[in-house]
């Protein structure tokens, strides 16, 4: 790009775009935010606060239709997110994209194709890989110091919905799609494989509603995932008495255990504690963590090649897989369900192999 800078926009100005993808853009000299819009009118005041140099737009349309862009960063609710890629890609646009990216993998295996007819990026806010805590669990790991990976444990505890604090998309199944499964789910989905060192080939899911029953969403969700050589177990829930968030990774030659925002590493060398704050439960929007996301999302425009072919759209399909079957396992009792051609070609082959 030389001395160009990237000109981007943000389409939806809610809580994750104002603060946790925009301290991340302004963080950076090589390209800016030149335009934004929202399906609330009232969110004008928020954009001309934290973008006055941005031009508001009052619809998708408008702004596409009018701006000179290069990317958009799309942080709307997730039933809007196929329609906007699209609409972003039918202008040769590349696009970031929040999660869930989208709901099904015809969808999803739609989008790629078209990314890769126009030969741009697509790329889904992962960002919880770049929490500190996950990243120094992904060291651990990848030194050897435990070994093999058998068993990982996850809990996810919420007391409420973040609807309770203003967003009420995220109980409306119509527009979030689900409800603890879609919000968290998709951050364990891409995390656990990682850990693992391979892709599930089964699920097991039971999703109910414990305590918010005015929702017509789950608020809780127990999930295991199968892997060839290791399982993990996984709760997520909107109805515990604290928010917190703790894993534990079991290997051949010793354990991790997060809790809080602490790191032990226990061996036959004895135990090591590390402190990796802030811990996982600390708010929602994370801006800390996107810089890294924001990054990726560049590199990979940078790179050139197969615009559709990255690890971050194989997770991303692993994500609409598991969550797919992991509800109709749910629907039937909890039946064991294989992942078999829901998998992306890239985790089935490390599947296999």
């Amino acid at each position: 790009m030389g001395g160009t800078r990237r000109r981007g926009a943000l389409l939806g100005l809610g809580n994750v775009a104002v603060h946790g993808h925009l301290p991340g853009w302004r963080a950076r000299t090589d390209c800016e935010i030149v335009a934004v819009t929202d399906a609330s009118p009232a969110r004008r005041a928020v954009g001309r606060e934290v973008l006055p140099a941005a031009r508001w737009h009052d619809s998708v349309e408008s702004l596409l239709a009018h701006e000179a862009l290069d990317f958009v960063d799309i942080c709307t609710p997730p039933s809007s997110h196929a329609l906007l890629i699209e609409a972003a890609l039918s202008r040769r646009l590349h696009v970031l994209c929040e999660k869930p990216l989208v709901a099904t993998p015809e969808a999803l295996a739609r989008l790629v194709t078209r990314a890769r007819g126009v030969r741009r990026v697509l790329h889904t806010v992962h960002n919880w890989h770049h929490a500190p805590l996950v990243r120094a669990t992904d060291a651990v790991i990848r030194s050897g110091r435990i070994g093999t990976v058998r068993e990982v444990t996850w809990h996810t505890l919420r007391t409420q919905p973040a609807a309770a604090a203003g967003e009420a998309w995220r109980v409306d199944p119509t527009i979030a799609g689900g409800g603890v499964l879609t919000d968290h789910g998709w951050h364990v989905s891409y995390v656990m494989p990682r850990w693992v060192g391979e892709a599930p080939v089964a699920v097991t899911a039971r999703l109910e509603t414990r305590r918010h029953h005015r929702f017509a969403v789950e608020d809780t969700a127990t999930v295991q995932l199968h892997f060839p050589t290791a399982t993990a177990e996984i709760v997520l829930t909107w109805a515990a008495d604290r928010r917190d968030n703790h894993a534990a990774v079991v290997g051949t030659a010793g354990r991790i255990t997060i809790e809080g925002d602490t790191l032990a590493v226990v061996t036959a060398q004895g135990e090591e504690r590390q402190t990796c704050p802030p811990p996982l439960s600390t708010g929602s929007q994370h801006p800390d963590w996107f810089g890294a996301v924001a990054q990726e999302f560049l590199a990979r425009i940078d790179e050139g090649g197969d615009p559709a072919a990255s690890a971050n759209l194989d997770e991303a399909a692993l994500c609409v897989a598991i969550e797919c079957r992991a509800r109709e396992s749910s629907r039937r009792g909890g039946e064991r369900l294989a992942l078999g051609a829901l998998l992306p070609d890239g985790a089935r082959a490390e599947a296999a192999g």
